[in-house]
């Protein structure tokens, strides 16, 4: 494996050992064993766990923020259609793929590790409020919603999929979560009380 490869290898393999182990009972060990490389290649790229888990956030979820952010400022259509590209973002990059092992990480270890809380809440939470905040205040200014709920609080809007994450997390294998419809669902329930007007 050239370098590249070799650090998705580790940062791969560290996901695998922290959703099987969790945070703290993760080793390096482990991580460099399913890896397949020496403890010492490990190191070389990552200095102790917590390096481990911004570099897992650095590769899976922050292109996802970046590419989101880079579709609202040239996105022409209307805050509808906006909000159903994100909801498809989060189906085929989020759900499902290690971005979401990284949300199930966060809500099972957060409390426990506030240091890795607070770099989490700063690299993606924030930025995603941000995001949504930017789509509420562009159909205020357009004049397709009449609330600044979602500006005031964006949790209103990104609260279904951490829902759909933990749902199917805990309940998924007897009853599953259709995560689209679901989504959808919460997109018109959420646009009526916006007071959505067609433009």
């Amino acid at each position: 494996m050239d370098k590249a490869e070799r650090r998705r290898a580790i940062l791969a393999a560290a996901l695998t050992v922290f959703a099987r182990h969790g945070f703290a009972g993760a080793r390096l060990d482990d991580v460099a064993r399913q890896a397949g490389v020496a403890k010492g290649t490990l190191y070389l790229h990552f200095a102790d766990k917590e390096a481990l888990f911004h570099g897992l956030v650095e590769q899976n979820i922050a292109p996802i923020l970046a590419d989101a952010d880079a579709a609202i400022a040239r996105f022409p259509g209307t805050t509808r259609d906006l909000i159903d590209l994100l909801i498809a973002i989060l189906i085929e990059r989020v759900i499902g793929t290690p971005a979401e092992g990284l949300v199930r990480l966060m809500i099972a270890e957060g409390p426990r590790f506030p240091e890795l809380a607070a770099y989490y809440h700063r690299e993606v939470v924030s930025r995603g409020l941000a995001i949504v905040r930017r789509i509420a205040q562009r159909g205020l200014d357009r004049g397709e919603i009449t609330s600044d709920l979602a500006v005031r609080f964006p949790q209103l809007v990104i609260s279904p999929a951490v829902v759909a994450v933990v749902w199917n997390g805990m309940f998924g294998a007897f009853d599953p979560l259709d995560v689209r419809a679901f989504l959808m669902a919460h997109r018109d329930l959420l646009l009526c009380g916006l007071g959505w007007r067609d433009t």
